[in-house]
C-alpha cells in the first residue's frame, strides 16, 4: 500500500539537515544567529503539512504561546508512533552526528540535553510579544513552512536589547533562523493580519531540567554526540 506523501528515510533527511546547517549564513546582528535555506527535505515539508491536525481557533491571542498550552502541537512520542513523517524527522535531529554537528557550528553544550519540536499554525488574530527564550533551551530554530501571496510578511520580528524592532526575518518557505537565546535576543510578531494559515515549526534542544517533560520527542533519551 503506497502512501503520499513518501518518507524519506532518517538517513536521507539527517543528511539534507546537515547540508543546510553547513551551508549556513551567520550574522552578528543584532544578536548572532544563522539563516538557513532548503532545511528539510521537501517530503518531510509536505509530510509536517499534510498533518491532519487543524489549526486551534483561538481568537485574539495575548501575544504569549504558554496561555493556550493544551491548543499547541508537540511531537511526542505518541505523534512519533502514529505519523511517519513525525517519526522520521525525530529520529534525525535525534542522531549523535546531526547533534555534534549543531554543536559545533552554534557553539553550545548539547550532550544530556533533550530534543522538543512543536508544529505551529497560527491563524489571523495570533501575534507574540517581544520576548527572548527561557533559559532551559539551549538552542532555538524556527523553520517557515507557510506559502501563498501574503506570506512575505510573515517572518519573525527582531528587536533590539531596548526593544526597538529593527527588522523582519523573510519566512521564505523551508527557510530557517537559528539562535541561541540569551538576554538579548528579542523577538516576536507584530500583530498583522494573516489570511490562511501561518504555519512553521520550533525546534528546541532543552536542559534536562525542562519543566514539561510531556513536549518532548524522547523524554527518555537525552542526546549524545558519539555512537
Amino acid at each position: 500500500m503506497s502512501t503520499y506523501p513518501p518518507v524519506p528515510t532518517v538517513e536521507a533527511t539527517a543528511q539534507h539537515f546537515m547540508n543546510a546547517v553547513r551551508n549556513s549564513v551567520r550574522s552578528e546582528e543584532p544578536y548572532r544567529h544563522w539563516l538557513l535555506k532548503e532545511v528539510l527535505p521537501i517530503d518531510i515539508c509536505t509530510g509536517i503539512l499534510t498533518l491532519p491536525i487543524a489549526p486551534a481557533q483561538l481568537g485574539r491571542t495575548d501575544g504569549t504561546r504558554g496561555s493556550y498550552n493544551s491548543a499547541r502541537t508537540f511531537f511526542t512520542p505518541s505523534m512519533r508512533q502514529r505519523f511517519p513523517t513525525v517519526s522520521v524527522l525525530c529520529d534525525a535531529l535525534q542522531r549523535p552526528d546531526v547533534a555534534r554537528l549543531m554543536a559545533e557550528t552554534c557553539e553550545f553544550e548539547i550532550a544530556g540535553s533533550n530534543l522538543r519540536m512543536e508544529y505551529m499554525q497560527d491563524v489571523d488574530g495570533a501575534w507574540l510579544e517581544p520576548h527572548h527564550d527561557i533559559p532551559q533551551k539551549l538552542f532555538s530554530m524556527v523553520i517557515y513552512l507557510f506559502t501563498g501571496p501574503d506570506t512575505a510578511e510573515w517572518g519573525t520580528d527582531i528587536y533590539d536589547a531596548n526593544l526597538k524592532w529593527v527588522g523582519r526575518s523573510k519566512g521564505e518557505f523551508n527557510s530557517a533562523t537559528i539562535f541561541i537565546p540569551g538576554e538579548n535576543t528579542w523577538h516576536g510578531f507584530e500583530p498583522r493580519t494573516i489570511i490562511g494559515v501561518r504555519r512553521l515549526m520550533e525546534i528546541n534542544y532543552v536542559r534536562s531540567d525542562f519543566y514539561s517533560r510531556d513536549q518532548l520527542a524522547f523524554p527518555d533519551r537525552p542526546l549524545t554526540v558519539t555512537g
